[in-house]
């Protein structure tokens, strides 16, 4: 029987057919690493587009994005999330006459300013942003300077009542004015001491009255911050800071180990009531100048707030000479070095001290 004819171009192709299976016979092993080769890179190409970080620069698949932090304008402390930046801020005028202490929530505030209200008797603008003490005060008077102090932050302001120049600017319809007289809500007095050293407020009255009166948020700046660390050839850790006199005038002890000031006052450590003596992380004094207050008894004064000044700069167990500047009232205090260039703060309170040279002092050692 007659063997079956494979046609021409059929015995072509097996013979193409056979020739390639014996190339790839003799260069398999060449021809797996170009395959592998291959393989790997459309995984690494795949895995470039698959994972971006926050730069957008590409990252091997697996690796996370880091997630984002948030930071109080007010402290420079880490917050949970961006409401919290922008939370509310109050603003506390607590009074500082012998009568009143211990004062109570000053340790928790996250800016403190600290100035002569008259007769020598310093008083405080305590600013608080998110979590706050639960017995703030004795509260006390208004004056316009603090309310200038408080205007970038835009804050509601705790009082009982004040001078006439500070009443007539904040009930002017720009500020959220807060006061006792038309407050009463806001406000309780305790029994354990005497009119007027026992106006109190809390954490959680602040925050209700914020709310019902629709005070949502506070954006702003604040001061440029960083983080701390103890300076290993200190030069300033005792610091004293006068006012006025005796009653007012006030020292700090630099202690490395938690790189915080322990305050005190008149002589004594300054106690928060319910928190134990007060200690900022930063300490900044000013020189500040006085003027005549308009339509006031003799002797009444306003710090001058707008303009330019010496500043000094407590932190880290050093002392930095500096200027402060603010441009107008509307403008936020700026803390510069020889440059022109922010000066960073700590994280955590501030205590900011104005005083009047020539009636008052700064010296350290």
């Amino acid at each position: 029987m007659e063997k079956p004819r494979i046609p021409q171009d059929k015995l072509i192709n097996h013979s193409k057919f056979k020739a390639f299976t014996q190339w790839v016979h003799k260069h398999h092993l060449a021809l797996a690493l170009v395959v592998g080769a291959a393989v790997v890179a459309i995984i690494f190409i795949i895995a470039m587009y698959s994972v971006q970080s926050d730069s957008g620069s590409p990252f091997f698949a697996g690796s996370k994005k880091p997630k984002e932090k948030f930071y109080s304008a007010l402290t420079g402390l880490e917050v949970a999330d961006a409401n919290a930046v922008k939370a509310p801020v109050a603003g506390v005028i607590v009074e500082n006459s012998p009568n009143a202490r211990p004062q109570s929530g000053l340790s928790k505030a996250g800016i403190v300013y600290e100035a002569v209200a008259e007769g020598g008797i310093t008083r405080f603008f305590a600013l608080y942003q998110g979590n706050k003490p639960a017995k703030i005060g004795p509260v006390r008077s208004l004056r316009l300077y603090y309310l200038q102090w408080s205007t970038p932050y835009k804050a509601s302001i705790f009082h009982v009542g004040g001078s006439a120049n500070a009443l007539s600017t904040v009930r002017n319809g720009k500020y959220h004015d807060i006061d006792e007289f038309s407050n009463g809500n806001s406000y309780w007095r305790a029994n354990d001491r005497r009119a007027p050293h026992n106006a109190y407020t809390s954490g959680e009255k602040i925050d209700q009255t914020n709310t019902a009166k629709g005070h949502t948020e506070s954006v702003f700046t604040g001061f440029k911050r960083a983080d701390g660390k103890p300076a290993e050839t200190p030069n300033a850790t005792q610091i004293a800071i006068n006012f006025s006199g005796p009653l007012f005038n006030t020292n700090y002890t630099y202690n490395k180990e938690s790189n915080t000031y322990a305050r005190t006052l008149a002589g004594q450590p300054h106690n928060d009531a319910e928190a134990g003596q007060i200690a900022p992380n930063s300490i900044v004094a000013l020189e500040v100048n006085v003027e005549h207050r308009p339509g006031s008894r003799e002797g009444y004064e306003d710090v001058i707030t707008v303009g330019t000044g010496k500043a000094y700069i407590f932190q880290n167990g050093v002392v930095a000479q500096a200027t402060w500047k603010r441009d107008n009232e509307n403008a936020e205090l700026k803390l510069v070095d020889a440059a022109g260039k922010d000066i960073a703060l700590n994280r955590g309170q501030t205590w900011i001290a104005a005083f009047t040279p020539g009636r008052g002092s700064i010296a350290w050692q």
